[in-house]
């Protein structure tokens, strides 16, 4: 990887020595798709905690953040180079077909480049890996979208983590503006839906605000004892209603 330069694309080799007195400091982490709304709170989330002393951001497009204890990495996740060494990896790349234009280019974001991420990851001595998945994700699913998480989170569990966190959130909404994205009719339709009806929705089918995601991510990935499956219910929600 690149001669790390913060909040700047790098295209050199990572110097191994230094990315050793930086894991020894104290918590190292990653984050691909920190321009979309989960990957933006988990990004913000990491920065202000100071039990983290750096923080790699993976991606096509520059988070545009500027932080003493981020750098930013340009990659092609199609093929990544050796990564620095870190002890968490966040995964919130995602798309959706209509945005991809195909099914084929919505797998190769939604599962190939958080697999060739989490893959290099591992590699580099990742131990712990926090994964955006989705509500209704199943390997088997006749549905094209919750097949293709399914497969994710089963290829996640073969690259042997220590600690493997996913988050099952139905849909995500967040201000898209703020990251210059088009702002989606149907997640607009979709809070205000989960604002009037309240407790006739389940819990679990509500609409998820991205900063809870995200929040539900940076609690449970670094303390983690063992996988941990996180669904988004009337127990998560008291939590992050409880959170400060």
């Amino acid at each position: 990887m690149a001669n790390p330069i913060p909040s700047a694309p790098v295209s050199t080799a990572w110097p191994a020595a230094a990315a050793a007195a930086v894991a020894v400091a104290g918590r190292t982490a990653l984050v691909a798709g920190a321009t979309g709304l989960v990957g933006r709170a988990v990004l913000q989330g990491l920065l202000a905690d100071d039990t983290v002393v750096a923080v790699h951001a993976l991606g096509r497009r520059n988070p545009g953040l500027h932080h003493p204890k981020l750098t930013f990495h340009s990659v092609d996740f199609s093929a990544l180079p050796a990564l620095p060494a870190v002890h968490e990896v966040y995964l919130a790349l995602g798309t959706t077909i209509k945005v991809a234009g195909s099914q084929s280019a919505f797998r190769a974001v939604d599962f190939d480049a958080n697999f060739n991420v989490a893959r290099a990851a591992r590699a580099a001595g990742a131990t712990r890996i926090g994964l955006v998945s989705a509500m209704g994700a199943n390997s088997h699913s006749r549905i094209f979208y919750n097949r293709v998480k399914g497969e994710l989170e089963g290829a996640l569990t073969e690259l042997a983590y220590e600690r493997l966190v996913i988050a099952r959130p139905s849909l995500l909404v967040g201000d898209r503006g703020a990251l210059g994205q088009p702002e989606r009719k149907g997640e607009r339709l979709a809070m205000r839906l989960s604002d009037w009806l309240g407790p006739v929705i389940p819990d679990k089918l509500r609409a998820v605000r991205a900063e809870h995601v995200a929040q539900a991510l940076l609690r449970a990935v670094p303390v983690a004892r063992g996988n941990q499956l996180l669904v988004f219910d009337k127990t998560e929600r008291k939590r992050q209603a409880a959170a400060p």
